[in-house]
């Protein structure tokens, strides 16, 4: 007699519970005993978000990696619910006794004091201002931001004092906040880059299944740069095999849309994402997994990751040159921008304390 197999949890990247790296207690479903509960079943078929509350003391986190575009940035949420497979962001679940898996897809936590630790930071006397970046780890526009709109309230705060702001997200959702962002852009505070990992509605789906689809995330390039807020499209990540051929069609697209800005980085498995990408790559693309696989290796030395600074983000070898190529080729047959548009910071001023007294000087 065969062991019941979990169902598939619909709507989510991930189908595992891979253990956590660093021990501690790991559930195992039991199914056999409840084999013949079919409403059980069912909600194992669909598992619910639970949102918990992050009582951190601070909400800006400081960056020394070469290989990033920013020193400081800001994440009100941990876990993200868009679900996608290849996120890099998954293995800091782990650091809170959780599994980078479905526990990154189901368990947000939510910071619900960020605007005030925000305004908090900014108002510190040793605080020299230049950008900080929204999104460094986690999507601030997932799906947690319709009901907390922890986001709009930190970018509130970043208005008021004139703080420049980066902003990556993935989420046409970003448009809701088009009055705080265009009344940003005209102090030149304000960058918004959107990633638009492939073209393809039905990929897209299946690889990030609880964000925007391209086109809506194209209609966000459109809405924003009409408002005149400076807009990047991130090609991110581009994955061997599986959208790298679609690098030229996205930047068109994103170029027509308005976009100014481009860039690209390769797909990194680093601990945890590897299990989890490679279970979805093989359940949901049998046909290719393989070649997929393969390809990647070529890129990283013969291994699915490269931690290595100034690799890590593009790799190595014929096949990450010939990315790197077509991407350049591209972007400059569409007439982007290189580099990134200057943030001034000259007009800073502290925010007005939570305590409500202004400062003296």
């Amino acid at each position: 007699m065969s062991t019941p197999q979990r169902p598939m949890a619909r709507g989510r990247g991930s189908q595992l519970d891979p253990p956590n790296r660093f021990g501690g207690t790991r559930p195992v479903a039991d199914l056999e005993q409840v084999e013949h509960d079919e409403e059980y079943l069912r909600e194992l078929e669909r598992p619910q978000t639970e949102f918990l509350i992050d009582t951190s003391r601070s909400i800006v986190s400081e960056n020394t990696s070469p290989d990033v575009g920013f020193r400081y940035s800001l994440n009100p949420y941990r876990g993200c619910e868009h679900g996608c497979a290849y996120c890099y962001a998954r293995p800091y679940h782990e650091y809170l006794g959780l599994n980078a898996g479905l526990d990154f897809e189901t368990k947000i936590f939510v910071k619900e004091r960020a605007p005030e630790l925000f305004r908090d930071w900014l108002g510190q006397d040793a605080w020299a201002p230049e950008p900080i970046a929204f999104s460094g780890v986690t999507d601030c526009y997932q799906m947690a931001e319709q009901r907390f709109g922890l986001t709009r309230g930190c970018l509130e705060v970043a208005r008021e004092s004139r703080q420049p702001i980066t902003i990556v997200t993935k989420n046409a959702l970003v448009t809701r906040d088009l009055d705080i962002l265009k009344e940003m852009a005209t102090r030149r505070i304000i960058h918004v880059a959107i990633s638009v990992t492939t073209l393809d509605e039905t990929l897209a789906r299946r690889m990030e299944p609880r964000t925007s689809p391209p086109s809506a995330r194209l209609r966000a390039i459109r809405q924003l740069s009409q408002a005149g807020v400076p807009l990047r499209v991130m090609v991110a990540p581009v994955i061997p095999g599986l959208n790298d051929h679609e690098i030229p069609a996205i930047l068109q697209a994103a170029r027509e849309a308005g976009a100014r800005f481009a860039s690209y980085v390769l797909l990194r498995l680093p601990l945890a994402v590897r299990p989890v990408f490679l279970e979805w790559l093989r359940r949901v693309e049998p046909s290719r997994s393989e070649r997929v696989e393969s390809l990647i290796r070529t890129t990283r030395k013969g291994n699915l990751n490269s931690s290595e600074f100034g690799v890590r983000m593009r790799g190595s070898g014929l096949l990450a040159e010939q990315i790197h190529r077509l991407f350049t080729v591209s972007r400059r047959r569409h007439g982007f921008s290189t580099g990134r548009p200057e943030l001034i910071t000259t007009q800073f001023r502290p925010p007005k304390p939570t305590t409500g007294q202004r400062r003296l000087f």
